[in-house]
């Protein structure tokens, strides 16, 4: 019995963790892997009681045979102390029979004790199991919990101080381009205006010079 149980056992174990791994809803494979599992600690707790009670009902058999097993050899001494022979001959027919009986019942009630001792490892093993998965349904759920809003938090782009950096260093780049065109324009518009003006008074110191020369010309040597 207990050998067929811790069988099936591990199987049903050996499958969840095999379809864990890839299953997109762990909390469902583990949901029912739980309802199983009580299922069978109610049959488990159900097939305990019985087996007590058997016990109980092979100790109780047990315990009678015994008693008449001795009071039987009781008898029989009486009887041979009076010499009825016969009568010690019957009561020891009797006490063999329940020699016997005592052998039968002392096999079921060894038998009995040593199954509720293995439905006692098995409903151990099993309520330790059911605690163990438990545990981990619960921290299956807070991680997927977990993910769930790390997922919305992405999706609405929190959390994420280098992009913001890079828009200021963007805007920092282009401000920097205007002003250096600003101030370029500025420079060449000074150049001009100083270039200008230089050339405008050369042209007039050349003129002043010509009309000087002219003047010259015209003027009779005396």
């Amino acid at each position: 019995m207990s050998n067929i149980f811790r069988r099936v056992r591990d199987i049903t174990l050996a499958s969840l963790n095999e379809h864990l791994e890839k299953s997109e809803d762990p909390i469902r494979l583990i949901d029912q892997f739980l309802m199983r599992t009580r299922q069978e600690i109610t049959e488990a707790e159900r097939l305990y009681q019985q087996y007590v009670m058997h016990a109980n009902q092979m100790k109780q058999q047990l315990n009678q045979a015994a008693e008449l097993r001795d009071r039987r050899e009781q008898q029989a001494l009486l009887a041979l102390k009076a010499n009825e022979e016969y009568a010690a001959k019957l009561a020891l027919q009797e006490k063999l029979m329940h020699e016997e009986k005592v052998l039968n019942y002392t096999d079921l009630y060894d038998k009995s004790k040593q199954a509720i001792l293995d439905l006692e490892e098995q409903l151990h093993t099993l309520k330790s199991e059911f605690q163990t998965v438990y545990d981990k349904r619960q921290m299956y759920i807070a991680r997927m919990q977990t993910i769930r809003l790390q997922q919305r938090m992405n999706e609405r782009g929190f959390g994420n101080p280098n992009q913001v950096d890079g828009m200021f260093r963007r805007l920092d780049d282009r401000v920097t381009d205007m002003e250096w065109e600003s101030q370029s324009l500025r420079d060449v518009r000074r150049m001009n205006d100083a270039s200008y003006r230089g050339s405008y008074e050369k042209d007039a110191q050349v003129q002043q010079e010509m009309e000087r020369l002219k003047q010259k010309l015209n003027t009779p040597k005396e």
